[in-house]
C-alpha cells in the first residue's frame, strides 16, 4: 500500500509534522512518568489497615502514625489525618479528610491533563497538516499545469499522513488517560474507605485508653 510513498518526504514537507512528533515524544513521556509514579504508589492498603488498626487499639496513636506515613499508597496519609483527629469533633475530621484527599488527588492527577489534552487535539493538529498539504498540493498542480490523477492522489496521499499520524497519537492518549484516571479513583476511593473504617472502629478504642489513663 504505502511502498512507494515517500515517509521522510511528506515529514520535511509538512511543518504540523514536526508539531505532532513533538506531541508524541512528550506524550510518551509523561505517560511513562505516571506510570512508574503510581506503581510506587501501589502499596497493600488491607494490611496497612491492619497495622495501624492494632496500633491505635493498644493505644500506640505514634505508632499507627509512623506506619500509616511510611506506606506509598494515598490511604497512609489520609489515614495519618483521621489518626491524629481522633477525639476532635466530626466536622472538623471531616473537613481533615477530605483536605487530605484533595492533596492526593492533586499529587495523582499531575500530567494527566497533558495527557487527556493530546487525546483531544491530536486529531486536529492531524486534520491542520491534512488541510495545509491538499493546499500545497493544489497550488503545485495549478504552478505546474499538471492534474492527472498520479499527480492528485500522491498530493492527497501526503497529506492525510499527517491525519494518521495524530490519530496514533491520539488513540493511546485516551487509552492512558482513561486507565490513569480510573487507577487515581480506585486508589481514592479505597484510601477513603479504609480511613473512615480506620476512624469509625479505632475512635471508641481511643476514647477507652484515654479514660483508663484518666481513672
Amino acid at each position: 500500500m504505502f511502498e512507494n510513498f515517500d515517509w521522510i518526504q511528506a515529514m520535511r514537507n509538512s511543518p504540523v509534522m514536526v508539531i505532532i512528533i513533538c506531541c508524541s515524544v512528550l506524550t510518551a513521556g509523561f505517560a511513562l512518568e505516571r506510570a512508574i509514579y503510581y506503581w510506587k504508589r501501589r502499596g497493600n492498603p488491607d494490611s496497612l489497615l491492619a497495622a495501624a488498626m492494632a496500633s491505635v487499639r493498644s493505644g500506640n496513636r505514634e505508632e499507627a502514625v509512623r506506619v500509616l506515613v511510611s506506606n506509598p499508597h494515598p490511604m497512609g496519609q489520609v489515614a495519618a489525618e483521621m489518626v491524629k483527629s481522633l477525639g476532635e469533633p466530626e466536622q472538623v475530621t471531616e473537613e481533615k479528610l477530605h483536605i487530605a484527599l484533595s492533596e492526593q488527588r492533586l499529587q495523582l492527577e499531575r500530567n494527566l491533563g497533558f495527557i487527556g489534552t493530546m487525546g483531544n487535539t491530536a486529531p486536529l493538529i492531524g486534520l491542520l497538516g491534512t488541510v495545509w498539504g491538499i493546499m500545497r498540493a493544489f497550488h503545485d498542480m495549478a504552478r505546474t499545469g499538471s492534474a492527472g490523477p498520479s499527480v492528485v492522489a500522491a498530493g492527497v496521499a501526503e497529506a492525510l499522513f499527517t491525519t494518521a499520524a495524530g490519530l496514533l497519537v491520539a488513540v493511546p492518549a485516551v487509552i492512558l488517560y482513561n486507565h490513569f484516571i480510573r487507577q487515581m479513583g480506585v486508589m481514592l476511593t479505597v484510601a477513603e474507605n479504609n480511613a473512615r473504617t480506620l476512624r469509625l472502629n479505632a475512635g471508641p478504642a481511643a476514647h477507652r485508653s484515654q479514660t483508663s489513663r484518666v481513672a
